[in-house]
């Protein structure tokens, strides 16, 4: 419980602890003192008892009447006295006084708290060798009451006020130190979503300032090393590009002709043989046709690694040629989207980046997903690119969400300083990309875009 306890709560819960325990130990020694202190005032008036009771049995003694002399006596000391007659037999009706002050009675629980002494000391008096009562002291401790009563109320209003004013001193300090910790949280929190470039604010304590200071010599840290880090990803993905570039050029102009001769040949072969020598037709068709599969196949690897016709065609006709060829592909597949033409205006780098997000993940879509309806969307919204390919198949397999082609693409977002999810809504599977957008994507847009097609 006292973990969850915040820090404000922790300073006042001790201070009021403080306040009590400080009640307490005043309690006790009021309790110890009072009474001893108390006794000895009431010593110099046990001492005056004493005479008087001497005194008296001298004047009885004396007396031809010393009844009469006795009441008389009495009758001098009044009620008010602190030495008093006792008859014997009888008890002497001593009760804590109540004592009046300008804030009221003393409470009772404080007369009892003092434990007033009890006042046993007496002295006999005789008539005639006779015992008839005692002299005993009984005096009015209604001032000391007061005395020590308007002591403890000091000590009490003291403690209080001195608590009020800690337990504001405490609230303050501890508002002082949790805002700037707050600050420090906050900026943690920043920092580990990769927002480096807002600094924490250095106040509070040195000790909170020191902190706040290293976080944001670590946040500066922190945003070199990312911006290192994504030029290198940029770099990275550039040769990629060119080495992809590179190996279509090869393709294209190394073995294409290669297939197109061999396709020649073939057909020439074909042309010249006999129809007698069904075997050796047989035989050049299979070459033909084996050759027609590689050409198809070598284009289909062109298309994958350098589409030619971005360039060309923009990124919104590119996308569209690629999902027609999903469609020939799958027949059984319901394709749809919805493409923004705007989108013809970015740089090649994120032109390149959104074809590749969109081609991988419709790629795996027709490899792994099973689905039956696809839909892709890509979208230029404020200062971000946002691109979503959703279908209804079975989804990503919960131990293997990133395989080599997810990984690239998230490499090409972060090389860009974009975001890369895979999400499972309402029984679709969606691949969702948000790119920022420099100034040269930034054209007004146009109401025309690209609606929904479907087969």
């Amino acid at each position: 419980m006292w973990e969850r306890l915040s820090l404000r709560t922790r300073l006042l819960l001790q201070l009021g602890l403080m306040f009590v325990a400080a009640l307490l130990a005043g309690g006790v020694s009021l309790q110890i003192f009072a009474t001893a202190q108390l006794m000895e005032e009431t010593e110099p008036t046990a001492r005056s008892a004493r005479a008087v009771a001497a005194a008296l049995n001298g004047a009885l003694q004396a007396s031809t009447n010393p009844q009469a002399t006795l009441e008389a006596f009495v009758q001098s000391l009044g009620a008010s006295d602190a030495i008093r007659f006792r008859r014997l037999g009888t008890d002497l009706d001593v009760h804590p006084p109540e004592v009046q002050t300008p804030l009221g009675t003393v409470p009772d629980w404080f007369v009892r708290l003092l434990v007033l002494p009890e006042f046993k000391t007496a002295f006999p008096v005789t008539i005639e060798g006779k015992q008839v009562g005692d002299i005993v002291v009984a005096p009015d401790m209604s001032a000391d009451i007061y005395e020590k009563w308007i002591g403890f109320l000091a000590i009490v209003c003291s403690a209080i006020a001195l608590m009020l004013l800690t337990g504001a001193i405490a609230h303050f300090a501890a508002r002082s130190v949790l805002a700037p910790l707050q600050n420090l949280g906050d900026g943690l929190t920043r920092m580990r979503s990769g927002d480096y470039e807002q600094p924490i604010a250095s106040a509070g304590p040195p000790e909170i300032r020191k902190s706040a200071e290293e976080a944001n010599e670590l946040a500066r840290t922190l945003n070199r090393l990312s911006q290192d880090n994504r030029s290198l990803l940029r770099r990275i993905v550039s040769l990629q590009d060119d080495e992809r570039q590179d190996m279509a050029r090869e393709l294209h102009d190394e073995l294409g002709p290669l297939l197109f001769g061999i396709r020649a040949n073939t057909v020439a072969l074909l042309e010249s043989t006999p129809s007698g020598q069904a075997k050796l037709r047989s035989a050049a068709e299979g070459i033909l046709q084996s050759v027609e599969t590689l050409q198809q196949a070598n284009r289909r690897i062109l298309d994958r690694l350098r589409p030619l016709y971005i360039q060309e065609l923009g990124l919104e006709r590119s996308i569209q040629t690629l999902l027609q060829n999903v469609k020939a592909q799958a027949p059984d597949l319901k394709v749809t989207s919805q493409i923004d033409t705007t989108l013809n205006g970015v740089d090649g780098l994120l032109t390149q980046t959104i074809y590749r997000v969109i081609q991988e993940a419709v790629t795996n879509v027709l490899r792994h997903a099973r689905a039956n309806a696809m839909h892709v969307a890509a979208d230029i919204s404020g200062r971000e690119v946002i691109v979503e390919i959703s279908d209804d198949g079975i989804g990503f397999p919960a131990d293997r969400m990133f395989g080599r082609g997810l990984t690239g693409m998230l490499e090409r977002a972060r090389a860009l300083s974009g975001t890369l999810e895979l999400l499972r809504e309402e029984g679709r599977t969606c691949v969702r990309c948000r790119l920022p957008v420099g100034d040269s994507a930034a054209p007004a847009r146009g109401a025309d875009k690209a609606g929904d097609q479907s087969t």
